[in-house]
This record gives C-alpha cells, structure tokens and sequence, in this order.
C-alpha cells in the first residue's frame, strides 16, 4: 500500500494540478465571487510557477551543490548509485534509454576512472506500478561495462522499488563488510537529502555526490525575470514531488 501511495499521491500536489483545479472548480460554481477568486487564483499560480528566477532561487536552495573532482580527498570502496534515470517502456529492448539523469552514470564512471571509488554498487529495480522487461540497475550496469568498468567490479542491487527499500537493500548487502564511511552515495542533485536520510536512519551515514542539476546560475535577465517558462513549471513537478516524498518518509519514519 505504502509503494502505490509513494507513486500516486505525489500527483495531487502538482502545481499544475492545483492550476487547473482552480479552473475546473470555477466553471461549476454558481457563486460569482468565488468564481472570480478561483480564476484569479489560477492565473496567480499559473504564472508564479512558471516564472524562472523564482523556481530557480527555490531549486538553488533545495539541490545539493556540486562537489568538485579535486576535493575528493579520500578513496572510497563503493560508489552507490541510484537508479531512476531509465526509459523501461521504450523498444527495441536492446538497449538503454536515458531520461534526464544519464550524469547519475557519467559522473559514477568519472568517480571510477579517477580513482575515486574501486567498485560500483547499482541500486534499483522496477519503481513503476507495472511491469518492465529489465530491471534498471541491470540496463545501468551493462552500460557501464559497455563504458570500460570491469564487471567484476561492479554490484547489482536490484529488487528494490524505492528509496527505502534500496537503503535496505544496500545496506544488507553491504552488511559488516564494509563501513558507511567508505562509500559515497551518487544521485541527482534534488534527490540526495531523501536519499541521504533514508541511509543515515540506518545508521549509513554515508557522504554524498550530486549529479543532474535543475537549477543554473543566477540571472537577471529578461527572459528568466518575465517571460513564463514551461521548464520551470516541469521542475516545481519536481521538486513538490520529492518534498512529499521526504513528509511521507519522514511520517513514516525512513528518513
């Protein structure tokens, strides 16, 4: 009940949910005040999530910054990184197709080829509420070894559906064999704090690196100050999506 629900509430606080309920509660109102204030409420939102600067300075606050290359200053055993990044339903099943987040690999092989991490841990399986040909974490690690890393270094994880159950899972796994403190945890930049608590509520406090940034450097241009933006209105998906992820968990006590 707890995975259906973490895949379907999410939805109900979508700004552009909220927007066009405004609009579709007003059409049947009989009250004309309220009608009045419904649409102006919609056209408010409307344009206060698709405005960019505003999305932009929230998405800078929430994203974890990035760590650059040259102050990793320790070696890790495990880089542990998240699946969410792939396109299941897409054919011919021959191959991987990356979403958004293909820097979740790109970074992790960066990390791998730089000395930085000796083995890959790929955590995730099928998070959708359907059925898919191959478990993500299984696409991901064939793309890696396609990109040079050794199978034998890398670690597949992939029965878990969320990022609880991948805590769990890596955590298990890992066991007493290795220590928290030498693996770092890998996934997009507004996903890292959910993903962070979820391992330290474990007692895996694990240091993190952000990869797949949202937000870009502030501007005050016209375009970002003015000029509604579609992008901007897809990201506050985002983000309201992953902040009723952290109130679930943390309600439920997994974060």
């Amino acid at each position: 009940m707890f995975f259906f629900l973490s895949k379907t509430l999410s939805y109900l606080t979508m700004p552009i949910v909220v927007i066009c309920t405004c609009f579709l509660v007003a059409v049947f109102l009989k009250r004309k005040l309220w009608r009045k204030r419904l649409r102006t409420a919609g056209v408010f939102l409307l344009f206060l999530f698709s405005n960019d600067f505003i999305g932009n300075e929230v998405m800078l606050l929430w994203e974890v910054p990035p760590t650059p290359f040259a102050e990793l200053k320790k070696k890790y055993s495990y880089g542990i990184v998240l699946t969410g990044v792939g396109k299941s339903e897409m054919e011919p099943a021959d191959r991987m197709y990356f979403g958004r987040g293909a820097d979740r690999v790109t970074h992790t092989l960066q990390l791998y080829k730089l000395g930085c991490i000796q083995k890959i841990l790929v955590s995730g399986g099928n998070g959708k509420l359907y059925e898919v040909r191959k478990q993500e974490a299984d696409e991901m690690a064939d793309v890696l070894i396609l990109m040079g890393v050794p199978k034998e270094d890398i670690v597949i994880e992939n029965t878990s559906r969320n990022t609880r159950e991948s805590a769990l899972a890596v955590t298990k796994m890992l066991g007493d064999n290795v220590k928290p403190e030498d693996c770092i945890l890998i996934t997009s930049a507004f996903h890292i704090r959910r993903s962070k608590a979820c391992f330290a509520k474990l007692g895996w406090n694990v240091d993190e690196f952000s990869t797949d940034f949202f937000s870009h450097k502030r501007r005050y241009t016209p375009d970002v100050l003015f000029i509604p933006s579609a992008g901007t209105l897809s990201n506050w998906h985002i983000l309201t999506r992953e902040w009723t992820g952290m109130i679930t968990y943390k309600l439920m006590g997994y974060a």
